[in-house]
């Protein structure tokens, strides 16, 4: 499978076998996704894998909080803007209208709605799932790039012929996978990613994606324009041996700095 394919055919699978996805597979895929850019390679994310007996009893302390109408932990971040605007807002009620659609749910049918979020937590029956936690004191540029690597992982599980759901939903019970994991006190629980073999007899619509006009902008024309910091002093050498400390800064530590590996 190349890149394109992986990219193309990678999507939110709410729908899995319970066939086993081997330790290996998912050693290769981590191994893998470790080397995902990250600013000055800080390779802020913190992943668990469950799988088997750990995993059950996530779904069935999970299954009990539902059942039990128990209230979602508290959001240590806020998944969407309380008012999403244009052309965000139509992007969403889209999606919700086609998921919803693929299973034969009405918007008015509460108690349906509800009974289909609530297979989030059961992984979609998933036999094995990934936790992505980052450290609460890092910045919005160390999402990003723990948002990169979570692409990278679901990636090269397509190239295992497995499938992903990526999963927020798991954040308003960071508690009760806190009781399975463990986890340091100084770590956020991002997402939940649901890892296997796909049902393939679960319905689904495949969502669309915005045209390309709609979300890149190309901007081509002559020679395009230079720093004027950049350019060459007329009777001055240049570069990290000029003996002038700006040169040296910006061929060396500004891109050190400001990079990503």
């Amino acid at each position: 499978m190349d890149v394109y394919e992986a990219v193309t055919s990678r999507r939110a699978v709410r729908g899995f076998t319970d066939r086993h996805v081997p330790r290996d597979v998912l050693e290769r895929v981590l191994s893998a996704a470790a080397w995902s850019p990250s600013g000055s390679n800080l390779q802020p994310w913190h992943a668990y894998v469950l799988t088997g007996g750990p995993l059950a009893d996530l779904k069935k302390r999970a299954d009990e909080r539902v059942a039990a109408g128990d209230p979602w932990d508290e959001r240590e971040y806020e998944m969407y803007p309380p008012e999403l605007k244009s052309p965000y807002h139509e992007r969403r009620s889209t999606f919700g209208k086609e998921r919803y659609s693929a299973l034969g749910v009405s918007r008015e049918d509460w108690e349906a709605r509800q009974r289909a979020a609530s297979a989030n937590w059961q992984c979609f029956g998933a036999p094995a799932a990934l936790f992505c936690y980052i450290d609460r004191d890092l910045g919005l540029p160390q999402w990003a790039d723990v948002g990169m690597y979570l692409q990278t992982v679901m990636l090269l599980l397509r190239a295992e012929g497995l499938h992903s759901c990526p999963q927020m939903a798991w954040s308003v019970y960071r508690k009760t996978v806190a009781e399975i994991l463990s986890p340091p006190d100084g770590l956020i629980l991002f997402c939940g990613m649901s890892i296997g073999f796909e049902d393939v007899t679960v319905d689904y619509i495949r969502t669309g994606r915005a045209p390309l006009d709609e979300t890149v902008t190309f901007v081509e024309g002559g020679t395009a324009a230079v720093d004027p910091r950049e350019q060459a002093h007329p009777l001055q050498p240049t570069g990290p041996d000029s003996g002038r400390p700006d040169d040296a800064a910006r061929a060396s530590g500004h891109r050190r700095l400001h990079g990503r590996t």
